[in-house]
Order: C-alpha cells, then structure tokens, then sequence
C-alpha cells in the first residue's frame, strides 16, 4: 500500500474512533439528566420500574397534593405533604422553600428520587394559574379521572347553562 493512502485511512479511523467516544459521551450525558414524569399509581404499582422504585433513578413525580396532607414543623424548612393521582398517594419530603403558588389540592411536579416508601423532592413547581397544568400530568389525571367516573374540572357541572 502506498504511504499516502496508508496515512489516509489511518487519519479516516481515527477520526471515526473520535466521533464513536465524543458521540458515547454525549449520550450518557444526555441519559444521566433525563428525568421522567410518573403519578403515585405508576411508582406504587410498579410500572415505573425497579430503579425507581429503590431509589437509583432521579425522576419527576406529577399530581396534585392532597387536602389536608401539608406539615410543616414551626421554625424548619422541611415541608411534608402527599401527592394524589386519583389512584395512589405518595408521601414527599421537600426541604427548601417552597413555590408561592403551592397549595393543597393543586397541581405540582417535584423532581427527585425515592427513599424507602417516601420520596424525596430536589425540586418542586406549582402549577402558576387556574388554567395550566402540565401536558403529561394532564393526561395522566384525565386517564385517573374517566377511571374514577370523576367529572373534568374544567367542564360545567350538570344543570348549569
């Protein structure tokens, strides 16, 4: 083989190697921050999985929380509250300040991982208006709902115009 071509293919395979470890990289970067949305049901029941229900995988936990389930000790900044899908409970710790918007029987998202039966909150959103929930926590809580022969909230209730 001539010396040219030897040195061509040999700058051809590093290349290719290069693109091979800077593309691996950039997936497990990419793996390592994605969280996703489950409800209480899906963590309780099982279908989230196994690495998340022993506390391996950082995810985001969407539903509404519970009437009368908020605790907060006088003088800590640790908050306790449940999140309801319709289906399951889920206790959360949380120890931050939390949204202004946060409330009982609201929308939230809190992002973070499992610790025996509670999970732990990294992160916690409150929905910001009456009309905005996000999409997958919407479509879950309407699945949970039409179980539940639960009335849409949004729709009029029975006998008014």
């Amino acid at each position: 083989m001539h010396p040219t071509r030897k040195r061509r293919l040999l700058l051809i395979l590093v290349l290719l190697a290069v693109a091979g470890v800077a593309t691996a990289l950039v997936a497990m970067a990419l793996q390592r921050n994605v969280a996703y949305l489950y409800t209480p049901h899906e963590v309780l029941g099982g279908s989230a999985g196994e690495n998340v229900r022993n506390g391996d995988a950082r995810f985001r936990l969407g539903g509404m929380v519970a009437a009368g389930s908020f605790k907060r000790a006088p003088g800590s900044m640790e908050a306790h509250f449940e999140v309801d899908d319709g289906d399951a409970r889920l206790p959360v710790v949380y120890t931050g300040i939390l949204p202004d918007l946060f409330r009982e029987k609201q929308s939230v998202v809190a992002t973070g991982r499992m610790r025996g039966d509670v999970f732990v909150a990294e992160e916690v959103l409150a929905k910001h208006d009456e009309t905005y929930m996000p999409k997958e926590v919407a479509d879950k809580m309407g699945a949970a709902h039409k179980k539940h022969h639960v009335q849409d909230a949004t729709a009029p209730a029975e006998g008014t115009p």
